[in-house]
């Protein structure tokens, strides 16, 4: 009995495994993305992904000379023209070396004083004693040794004043230290980021993205720079229609106005974050220009980008009756 009831729970068994295996076999339907992507609106499109900027392009404003921060006058969503201070280093040292110049420039000035004062002494005995030489009544010596100690007295004079001009010269250079300690912005624009405090010490460092620094931008024209892989470079046309997505959406599409392609294929800097993509890509970078839209749009943000790939001539829009989803290449597995 006990045996007939081990056989007819190991058949249970085999059962239950094989409804399972079946089970996991089947495959499992097809997901609904959360967002659907967005739509290319062209039959041959070409996807890239663009970063907005700013028209002339962020200028990343950084310390000049290596140095302790001591006052930032601006903030982020500042206004400022060109010429205005954003921020200050600490100038006590400049300023000593200022001070210390001006002083040895006055010193200087004085010893040049004194070295005219010794010419025009040496240069009018040399005068009374070329007189006195033509009535014969002194040597051709004394005449002589009166000429020579009157071109030395030049000689000092040319000196003095060359000294002069060295210490002008270098109270010159560091006014000039002095100045770039204040650090002033190169255009008009608007802060869009900031990246310093009061205290921090500011080394002179560009490749370093922790390096403390201000990101100054013009936000009322914005442009796009869309990066396209290079294996689509070749199909891309200048002038060629192309619209723009905000990144995850599929409406309000944006249409772009073509500016210029940049001539030389770049390393990929703009990284989207997707587990699939490369980061050894290269890509054509293409500016476009758009006005704003009712959908706020800022500067820094990705967008989807689709150019009509046709050949000039044939750029045909895609039928919204038959929509074909392309995703950008921006992302390659």
């Amino acid at each position: 009995m006990l045996k007939r009831a081990s056989i007819f729970l190991a058949l249970i068994g085999i059962g239950v495994a094989t409804l399972l295996v079946l089970k996991l076999m089947k495959p499992l339907p097809t997901p609904v993305p959360l967002v659907e992507p967005s739509r290319a609106p062209y039959a041959d499109s070409i996807g890239a992904r663009g970063i907005v900027e700013a028209v002339d392009e962020n200028v990343i404003v950084a310390p000049l000379i290596s140095g302790l921060i001591t006052d930032i006058y601006v903030k982020v969503g500042d206004s400022v023209k060109k010429g205005d201070p954003l921020f200050r280093q600490d100038t006590r040292d400049a300023a000593a070396k200022v001070a210390t110049q001006k002083a040895q420039v006055a010193l200087l000035e004085a010893k040049v004083h004194e070295a005219e004062v010794m010419l025009a002494d040496r240069k009018d005995s040399f005068d009374r004693i070329e007189k006195l030489r033509e009535k014969a009544v002194v040597s051709e010596d004394d005449r002589l040794r009166k000429y020579y100690l009157m071109r030395s007295a030049e000689t000092a004079l040319g000196t003095a004043r060359a000294d002069l001009e060295l210490g002008k010269a270098q109270l010159d250079q560091a006014e000039v230290v002095l100045d770039l300690l204040t650090v002033r912005a190169s255009r008009d624009g608007e802060i869009l980021r900031q990246n310093m405090h009061n205290g921090e010490y500011a080394s002179v460092s560009p490749s370093d993205p922790n390096t403390p620094s201000l990101l100054l931008g013009e936000t009322q024209r914005l442009q796009l720079r869309a990066d396209v892989d290079e294996d689509s470079a070749s199909r891309v046309h200048a002038g060629a229609p192309a619209v723009a997505y905000i990144k995850g959406m599929r409406s309000d599409p944006i249409p772009l106005r073509f500016v210029r392609i940049e001539p030389y294929i770049t390393v990929k800097k703009s990284l989207t974050g997707d587990s699939t993509e490369r980061v050894d890509t290269r890509v054509l970078q293409v500016i476009y220009q758009f006005d704003k839209s009712k959908v706020p749009v800022y500067v820094g943000q990705q967008m989807d980008v689709f150019i009509d790939g046709a050949p000039p001539g044939r750029n045909a829009p895609l039928e919204k009756t038959n929509p074909v989803i392309v995703l950008p290449q921006s992302a390659n597995p």
